[in-house]
């Protein structure tokens, strides 16, 4: 079933990591294997990227003998790799001790040191951007964001979802939201079924792009950031995919300055959308918005193929 939510400010920022967690905490009847958010900061300068590692899962904990030894190896290994390709960490934190958050300053090839750093197959960046920070985790909003400090994230605008674990495993590599390479800052999520997933997927390897987990909600992260970096505005690679995949979906894709949604012909997903001239919020159901918009509002379901975009 999972439950989507979105929220973007117009010209001004907020505590999107608050407003985030109340929605997303509304949605956990739709799904209470695991919570993930993407936030956006207003961003500095554009060689610092924000890198979210895991280096373990939760599986690996309850394993119980060698879990710690692991991780500090696994994190040791980062560091190194992050030296050899010239990145200055500028800050380093710890959340949680499998799950961390890197400021670097880099001028190099991104794109060759993040594939370095996930030679080790335990280890994976949820995200590295200018502005973009994702956070998933196991267990509802309330607990992921106590976890990683969400409540107080002060930003422009922000995605997140509520999973019930359907056709792959309950961990974070399965949870959303999707980030992916080479776009910067993108990310999405979705509630529904890709039928053709794995036709596109072959056809997304054999352009070179990387997949991190078997959910064909990672797709779409995929066939975005391919798209946008060939040139295509968010709109029309929303408008392009409605026509490519198949199934049935809504999703919702964040980018450094956008955040867009896209129903497909069927419109089985549902979506509710709230809009005022300096805040858009939208969601599974219309109980997410009134979390954070108690007051009479006035929302609306978007229709069957309909897309739409807007801007921080």
């Amino acid at each position: 079933m999972c439950g989507i939510a979105g929220i973007i400010h117009k010209g001004k920022r907020a505590n999107v990591g608050g407003e985030m967690t109340a929605m997303l905490q509304a949605l956990k009847h739709r799904g209470p294997d695991s919570t993930g958010y993407a936030v956006y900061s207003e961003g500095s300068d554009p060689l610092d990227y924000v890198m979210r590692i895991k280096v373990a899962e939760e599986e690996d904990r309850r394993a119980g003998q060698g879990f710690h030894a692991m991780v500090a190896e696994r994190v040791a290994r980062v560091d190194r790799i992050l030296d050899e390709h010239g990145a200055e960490v500028k800050s380093k934190e710890a959340p949680l001790e499998y799950a961390l958050r890197y400021v670097v300053r880099h001028d190099g090839d991104t794109a060759a040191m993040a594939a370095h750093i996930e030679e080790d197959r335990g280890t994976e960046i949820l995200s590295m951007g200018n502005r973009l920070e994702l956070i998933k985790d196991l267990g509802d909003a309330t607990t992921v964001a106590s976890a990683y400090g969400l409540d107080r994230f002060q930003g422009t605008h922000g995605i997140g979802h509520t999973r019930m674990a359907t056709e792959s495993d309950v961990d974070i590599k399965s949870a959303h939201p999707y980030w992916a390479f080479p776009y910067n800052d993108i990310s999405v999520v979705h509630n529904g079924q890709i039928t053709n997933y794995w036709l596109m997927r072959r056809e997304m390897e054999r352009r070179g792009h990387r997949f991190m987990s078997n959910c064909d909600s990672e797709l779409l992260a995929v066939y975005t950031a391919h798209n946008l970096a060939n040139g295509m505005s968010l709109e029309e690679s929303l408008r392009r995919s409605i026509e490519e995949i198949d199934g049935v979906f809504t999703y919702l894709v964040a980018t450094r300055d956008q955040l867009g949604m896209a129903k497909d012909t069927m419109a089985a997903k549902p979506l509710v959308l709230y809009e005022s001239d300096d805040l858009i919020a939208m969601a599974s159901e219309e109980v997410a918005i009134r979390a954070i918009l108690p007051q009479e509002i006035d929302t609306t379901d978007p229709y069957d193929e309909e897309v739409r975009v807007w801007q921080a």
